[in-house]
């Protein structure tokens, strides 16, 4: 990637919502260039999209624990992602290497609502869970580059 858009694109990992004014003062392009080269790497999918960062604690998800799932019958598909999809409470799943098949990253807002989910996950997965509790997050969704 070319220096000028990486840069805008460190810029945007920064603050989404910085305008394309101020892309143009941090970059030395003028605005209409910025808006360009911006529709460009969307285009291109560089970016994605763009999202508000909660303060989940304020919104009521102030418990994040890691979940590990593995299958109980390892001959069954490799579904798991498509059978939990519904749960809202998941906010990513990642493939791993070892021993599971897949780590989720669940927010909810009690342990009770946390025993809860687990159930839900293994029955609608078929699999066995293994979770480990956040206690604390010192970052979190860094911006590139920083």
């Amino acid at each position: 990637m070319e220096e000028t858009d990486a840069q805008i694109v460190r810029l945007l990992s920064v603050d989404g919502r910085m305008s394309f004014t101020d892309l143009g003062r941090a970059t030395g392009l003028s605005t209409s260039a910025v808006h360009q080269r911006v529709k460009r790497l969307e285009a291109r999918g560089v970016i994605t999209g763009y999202q508000a960062r909660l303060d989940n604690e304020a919104v009521g998800l102030s418990l994040t624990a890691f979940i590990s799932i593995r299958p109980i019958d390892p001959s069954q598909p490799d579904d798991s992602p498509e059978r939990l999809r519904h749960l809202d409470a998941i906010e990513s799943c990642y493939s791993v290497a070892g021993e599971e098949s897949y780590v989720l990253k669940v927010r909810v807002g009690t342990t009770s609502a946390l025993e809860t989910l687990l159930a839900e996950i293994r029955a609608a997965a078929n699999v066995s869970t293994r979770t480990t509790i956040v206690l604390s997050t010192p970052y979190e969704n860094r911006p590139i580059g920083g």
